[in-house]
């Protein structure tokens, strides 16, 4: 008589880490991809005010102010993409794209914020694809010496 094993923790815990990373990702495809184009409503970003966090050894900042669109819809308290101490006063104006996200505007020229979105997929899908085929035993996880 054969006696079947069940699937390995790990590849249960791998399979759920690879769901979650999808679950998390899958929706900001089409928002990222917008970023990258510029595709959205073209307008004119107004710096307010440089909000900045500590970190450790390192200082992120980021303009914070009001989005006018060509059309006259004006959004307040908005960030823009990619915006640091350097690249902008209080009180300056730069063109910008509103792609639709809650608290973001981006420049002209579009982000590169793909490339996490598509690393973060191709990691969930890895995931998900290994623990497929460790529990069908073409992949044995190594056990410690």
């Amino acid at each position: 008589m054969s006696r079947r094993r069940g699937l390995p923790f790990s590849s249960v815990v791998t399979a759920l880490a690879g769901f979650i990373l999808l679950w998390f990702t899958v929706p900001g495809i089409g928002p990222a991809v917008r970023a990258a184009r510029a595709d959205g409503v073209s307008g004119v970003f107004t710096a307010r005010e440089l909000v900045c966090v500590q970190h450790p050894g390192h200082e992120s900042c980021t303009w914070t102010g009001d989005f006018l669109a060509a059309s006259g819809t004006a959004r307040e308290r908005v960030s823009l993409y990619g915006s640091d101490r350097e690249t902008m006063l209080a009180g300056a104006t730069t063109p910008a794209v509103d792609i639709g996200r809650t608290y973001w505007v981006y420049g002209p020229g579009g982000s590169n914020e793909w490339v996490f979105t598509g690393l973060l997929l191709l990691l969930g899908a890895g995931l998900l694809g290994y623990s497929a085929f460790a529990a069908r035993g073409v992949v044995r996880p190594s056990t410690p010496a």
